[in-house]
């Protein structure tokens, strides 16, 4: 979770929360005071403008009613992770993801090839063969945007649009880059891009951080996970805030 909250600060996000189900969460990030540690039962999940749910969270009994509820919340949300494997392991949170996308709620699931293969019932070399048609299919069943992580990142939306992201290589084979991903989309549903642009930019931003790094000799071997952030902070600078004359 921390990872995925220092990247939603570089990308944007004015105010960062992080809630915490477990016991024993530090009191602040040393090296980032601006974010906000909680207790989850400290924080009014329905006060924010989106959330990215699922980084560590683990699949206990209550990570399933935290799940069930945020689903239920009316804003922006991103699963990740844990919730994807709570998706998987409980079909009422499901069916509850499935009527939300029914609904035309704004969600974007980023599931790796294993997760996306619990989520559809089959074996990750079946996703693999195609995955494009992978993709579409988990964002017409649960209505939601779907970012297929891997080796050409797929991005497929319910209404059938579908795109293959250019950027990035084997230095995001790493533990945590999953977690930088979650947070930079997370942000920028925050800041109130539609849920399928707000995947484009972030899968693009992620893996374009991740080839500037390795051009520059920090990769792809070695590349960490919170190496990417202050990147992805350069490039949306760079192609978005370009600097005045």
């Amino acid at each position: 979770p921390i990872l995925a909250a220092r990247a939603a600060l570089h990308a944007g996000a004015g105010k960062v929360h992080v809630a915490f189900l477990g016991s024993g969460a530090p009191p602040y990030d040393p090296p980032y005071h601006e974010l906000m540690l909680h207790p989850l039962e400290a924080l009014r999940l329905a006060s924010m403008d989106a959330l990215a749910i699922g980084c560590g969270m683990g699949t206990s009994e209550r990570a399933a009613d935290v799940l069930a509820d945020a689903i239920a919340l009316d804003m922006p949300k991103l699963l990740d992770a844990d919730a994807l494997n709570l998706l998987a392991q409980q079909a009422p949170l499901a069916q509850a993801l499935v009527e939300r996308g029914a609904a035309g709620a704004a969600t974007v699931l980023t599931p790796h090839p294993l997760e996306a293969a619990r989520l559809m019932g089959c074996d990750a070399a079946t996703v693999q063969c195609d995955r494009v048609t992978a993709a579409r299919t988990l964002a017409s069943r649960f209505g939601a945007v779907v970012v297929l992580k891997g080796a050409g990142t797929v991005i497929a939306a319910p209404d059938a649009r579908v795109a293959i992201n250019p950027t990035g290589g084997a230095a995001l084979a790493t533990g945590g880059t999953g977690d930088v991903l979650g947070g930079i989309i997370g942000a920028l549903l925050a800041q109130r891009l539609p849920a399928f642009e707000a995947a484009l930019a972030g899968v693009y931003l992620h893996g374009l951080a991740a080839d500037t790094l390795t051009a520059h000799g920090i990769g792809p071997a070695g590349l960490t996970a919170g190496e990417l952030a202050a990147t992805v902070r350069a490039s949306i600078n760079r192609l978005i805030y370009p600097t005045r004359e």
